[in-house]
């Protein structure tokens, strides 16, 4: 299993596996109509593969740098292994967060969790689809899970930045809004691809990544 950890301790240099690209739980037509085939087989095998390839070669380098003492590198190194290890985690989870037997609303305590912090189901919804509409450029939509405070929370971030490396939010479900996550099928209308993503959402998924970060 791939570690998410992106920079190894200073000074620690131990042998690991190289990240690979996970396998989709799906095929790559199994969200149609509301996501289609090639949209997929792009997103997952060439976007994603590219930040896994690239997180492996910058985490190598990095390696390479500590073995050395050569700090500038190290410093150097970080934007690639932020950017890269953020998509690559990005998209582990958002894969997860769909499913071709997905949509309607979530149940059980996580459904009440969002009633108590966002009033309601469609008030929740509404916020996470203007929110996610919003992000200027490239960029991801999410529901988090404020461990601190005990409450749920919505939040947008810019390119790949990781939700918990840049917010200390748990992530329970993530909306990617890069150009590559819809333009084949919806070209710039991010909105129709924001309403037609929740015929997909996992809840399932989303309600045990709640339970598990409130253990």
């Amino acid at each position: 299993r791939s570690s998410y950890k992106l920079v190894a301790p200073l000074g620690c240099l131990v042998s690991r596996q190289k990240h690979t690209l996970p396998d989709l739980p799906y095929d790559y037509a199994a969200l149609e109509p509301h996501i289609n085939a090639e949209i997929m087989q792009l997103h997952h095998s060439k976007h994603h593969a590219a930040y896994v390839n690239n997180l492996n070669v910058a985490e190598e380098k990095y390696k390479e740098a500590l073995a050395k003492g050569d700090i500038t590198a190290q410093v150097a190194l970080q934007p690639a292994l932020k950017f890269n290890g953020g998509g690559h985690i990005n998209h582990t989870i958002f894969w997860t967060n769909l499913s071709p037997n997905g949509g309607g609303e979530p149940k059980g305590e996580l459904m009440e969790a969002i009633k108590r912090d966002f009033g309601s189901f469609a008030n929740f919804k509404e916020k996470l689809t203007a929110l996610s509409v919003g992000v200027q450029g490239s960029g991801w939509g999410w529901l988090g899970y404020n461990k601190e405070q005990g409450r749920l929370q919505i939040a947008a971030c810019a390119n790949q930045d990781p939700l918990q490396g840049t917010t200390g939010l748990i992530p329970l479900l993530g909306i990617d809004v890069w150009e590559h996550a819809y333009y084949l099928q919806y070209k710039n209308v991010r909105p129709d691809y924001l309403k037609a993503i929740w015929n997909v959402i996992n809840w399932e998924n989303v309600s045990s990544r709640y339970a598990t970060c409130k253990k």
